[in-house]
């Protein structure tokens, strides 16, 4: 399901943490009581055990996944489409054109499946008077029914003497020329699949039942006589009538044929998420006056839009928490429109808004403390299960409030919220930690993007993974996994360094394996247990204490 254009999504950082998580959670619910907008809490990667823990224990819905919040074809198409039928008449499709001033109209199956996009253009060279017959041809011929003759014709039908809506060739031959004339020119055809039109001439109407014709058609309004009439009935012979003069009658024929007719393939189609991006150049190139969007897998046509709706793109609305630069933020957070930005880490990255935003970062131990100061400023408090998530966010940001990262406010606030919650911190704290360790059930790489985040600094391209556990002892089962998982990311992400710290929280005791620039690695201010593998007893906050001596580190390198 796309995402709703008219809700304000807010959403955490890649690989997000309890905090990032629980932060939309609790700031969403915040907007929604204070401002009375759609506000709706998102997430762009999977949650960790421990925060579907949380949420589980809270009784809430994960938050909306939103991988990619870029403008698509399905952003600017719009779904409510008008189409045509493949059986439809050239005539039906064209009028139906004229009236809605289209010039393309899309032809879909039973199964809404896209046939093809005739445009205006297509049909006014088809409705053309055909060309004259080649050399040795009797007789004109257009495959279509005596159904779609008579829609195109709005005629009565007097005599049906055979199927009506089986499509079939169908040699038409104009009374004009004398009785031999008409009836040799009817004869070079198989006279089961001849169509004699004529006005009110009785033995032009009595040669065309006693040749057994596939159908007479008489114009002008006027009915064949009784005896006719009896005669074709006994030979088969359908007879319509046609309020029409001849002429015009033998021209609408014509534009009876079925518009599955003229289809062709060669149309630009996109899919839902193609991202504009990618389209627009396409688009700007083309003729086309339509463009359809269609499901890849089933071909149903599910939009269509014009190049007039790439000049005002609606975009998605964020609020971004715990996180302030794009490299950590939703795919495609740059093309958005960013409303708040509510943060707890330093300022840094190329975080750029089209317009003044909300920006609201402070240095307290996480951004879930931020969110229940604003409840507090504004006189209110969260409801259980949103109290609930922002404590679990507190506590693992700050470790219980042992980080580093931990301030007075943090210390204030938890009570606060844990009252509101209605638990105990102390068993919730060891509940919460036991509740999955992500180097005992998670496959390596997948612990290691648990909670990675990505930096840049002095042209150094950085990644610190953090993952944190009751006891080191999964980790030391599963450090050649573990270093290989950053070996990994290092390659796929053109990356210069990764490491990932992992913090017995019983202990404030961490370990660092590191991948990448052995220049980086050999400069590390750790104790090296061995090679790529350093020991930092209480350091415990990334944040705080790993990414500030990191950043010491690269300033005083050359660039790689």
């Amino acid at each position: 399901m796309p995402p709703d254009p008219n809700a304000i999504y807010v959403i955490g950082h890649k690989n997000p943490d309890t905090d990032a998580i629980c932060s939309a959670i609790g700031y969403a619910a915040f907007l929604r009581a204070t401002r009375g907008v759609p506000a709706v809490p998102a997430c762009c990667g999977e949650l960790t055990v421990r925060t579907a823990w949380v949420l589980e224990q809270a009784g809430l819905p994960a938050p909306e996944l939103l991988i990619d919040v870029r403008p698509t074809a399905a952003t600017i198409s719009r779904p409510e489409v008008h189409t045509a039928s493949p059986g439809d008449t050239f005539l039906a499709v064209f009028r139906r054109m004229a009236d809605l001033r289209f010039r393309a109209l899309p032809v879909v199956d039973d199964a809404g499946r896209l046939l093809g996009i005739p445009t205006l253009q297509d049909l006014s060279t088809l409705l053309l008077p055909p060309e004259e017959p080649a050399p040795g041809a009797a007789l004109r011929t257009v495959y279509t029914s005596l159904q779609n003759i008579t829609s195109v014709l709005d005629g009565t039908v007097l005599e049906a003497g055979g199927p009506f809506a089986v499509f079939e060739d169908l040699a038409l031959a104009v009374a004009a020329s004398s009785l031999e004339t008409l009836q040799h020119r009817a004869e070079a055809y198989p006279l089961d699949h001849v169509i004699i039109i004529t006005g009110d001439r009785p033995r032009v109407q009595e040669l065309a039942v006693e040749l057994g014709v596939r159908c007479l058609i008489t114009t002008g309004g006027r009915a064949p006589s009784a005896e006719v009439l009896a005669k074709a009935k006994a030979r088969g012979v359908s007879v319509i009538i046609s309020p029409r003069d001849s002429a015009t009658t033998a021209q609408l024929i014509h534009f009876s044929r079925a518009i599955g007719e003229a289809l062709v393939g060669d149309y630009l189609s996109f899919a839902p998420a193609t991202p504009l991006v990618e389209l627009k150049h396409a688009v700007a190139s083309s003729h086309q006056p339509l463009f359809p969007v269609v499901d890849p897998r089933s071909r149903k046509l599910t939009g269509i839009f014009s190049k007039s709706d790439l000049v005002d793109v609606p975009r998605r609305k964020l609020v971004l928490v715990d996180h302030n630069e794009f490299s950590q933020a939703v795919t495609g957070a740059d093309e958005a429109d960013i409303l708040e930005v509510i943060d707890h880490h330093r300022i840094s990255g190329n975080l750029r808004t089209r317009d003044p935003v909300r920006y609201i970062n402070e240095p307290v131990g996480s951004t879930c403390t931020i969110v229940a100061l604003m409840f507090q400023m504004r006189g209110l408090a969260p409801d259980k299960p949103t109290a609930l998530c922002l404590c679990a966010g507190m506590i693992s940001d700050t470790l219980n409030l042992t980080s580093p990262t931990t301030t007075s406010t943090d210390r204030s606030i938890l009570p606060w919220l844990a009252g509101l919650a209605g638990i105990t911190t102390e068993d919730f704290v060891r509940d919460f930690f036991a509740a999955g360790s992500m180097l005992r059930g998670c496959r390596a790489a997948d612990a290691v993007e648990s909670d990675r985040k990505e930096f840049e600094e002095n042209h150094w391209r950085l990644s610190i993974s953090q993952i944190e556990e009751l006891g080191l002892g999964e980790f030391w089962k599963r450090e050649a996994d573990l270093r290989e998982a950053l070996d990994a990311i290092c390659r796929e992400r053109q990356l210069h360094f990764a490491c990932l710290m992992v913090t017995d929280i019983t202990e404030h005791y961490s370990v660092l394996l590191t991948a990448g620039s052995e220049k980086l690695t050999d400069a590390l201010p750790f104790t090296a247990l061995r090679p790529g593998l350093f020991e930092m007893p209480g350091v415990v906050s990334r944040k705080k204490q790993l990414f500030p001596s990191l950043s010491r580190v690269v300033s005083g390198l050359t660039a790689p």
